[in-house]
């Protein structure tokens, strides 16, 4: 039985309409449903909603007010989980990562990778390849490698908390979602602690990075672009240190330590003095 797959779907200028329209017969091949999630901006485009409406393919779960990221996450995930049969696997990506892989010379990689798995190497992080993150800038590189650095630090694995695409049953996936509370991209770095103790990995060089593909622009000049702007850093943190905090509010909780209302660890000083 083919695999279900779930995806936010944000296009509000209908950058990725294209892409979507490119790789739909491999998605059909690979897939035998997709879950997709457009925010109120995508849903604006009326020519994306009917196409999409007009295959069955898609059952879309559109948002009907402005969400943060993780909200609108956890309720494309949670409904996939609820919708679909309990064993099925699903494959949690994104439009953008499957386009590039799809349509820049990863095709038969991917479908390798994705048509091999079975139920008992589940749950799964397709991580980035050395190839893959030699192709990133060196902050978007250096800022998430950190994340996985302190995730090895406080629990032996080194694992891609800030995932491009996870793959998991129905079931795992409903059991921890009510868990995940950040509202915030952190969120799916709460997704991996809960699965963490089960959780396998394959590095994959189609994860390589996407952006000069999708915006039509020359490698080399983006890449050093982003790796000059301060805006590029900040974006990354953003989402980088809410999850160390998540990390470290989990390793604390799970030894039993407790931690204060801002999620930092609270020192009694008072057995030093």
């Amino acid at each position: 039985m083919l695999p279900v797959i779930a995806f936010p779907y944000q296009d509000p200028d209908l950058l990725m309409f294209p892409h979507l329209q490119a790789i739909l017969p491999d998605l059909k091949a690979l897939f035998k449903q997709a879950y997709i999630c457009p925010p109120v901006t995508t849903r604006l485009q009326t020519g994306l909603m009917d196409w999409l409406a007009k295959d069955d393919f898609f059952t879309v779960l559109p948002l009907d007010r402005q969400m943060q990221i993780g909200e609108h996450f956890a309720y494309l995930y949670g409904n996939a989980a609820r919708m679909a049969d309990p064993d099925e696997i699903i494959h949690l990506a994104y439009i953008d990562r499957l386009s590039f892989a799809l349509e820049c010379g990863y095709r038969e990689q991917f479908f390798r990778d994705i048509n091999s798995l079975r139920m008992e190497d589940l749950p799964l992080i397709f991580q980035r390849s050395k190839t893959a993150w030699e192709t990133h800038p060196q902050n978007y590189y250096e800022i998430e490698n950190f994340v996985t650095a302190i995730g090895k630090n406080l629990f032996g694995k080194s694992l891609d908390y800030a995932w491009c695409h996870l793959v998991v049953q129905a079931k795992q996936l409903k059991e921890i979602l009510p868990l995940a509370r950040n509202t915030d991209l952190s969120m799916v770095a709460e997704m991996i602690l809960m699965l963490q103790s089960d959780i396998k990995t394959k590095e994959v060089d189609w994860l390589a990075w996407e952006d000069p593909f999708i915006l039509a622009r020359e490698s080399e000049e983006l890449k050093r672009e982003r790796e000059n702007s301060l805006e590029e850093t900040h974006k990354r943190l953003s989402y980088a240190l809410p999850m160390i905090e998540t990390m470290l509010n989990f390793a604390l909780k799970r030894n039993g330590h407790e931690t204060n209302k801002k999620g930092y660890h609270h020192r009694d000083d008072s057995e030093y003095t």
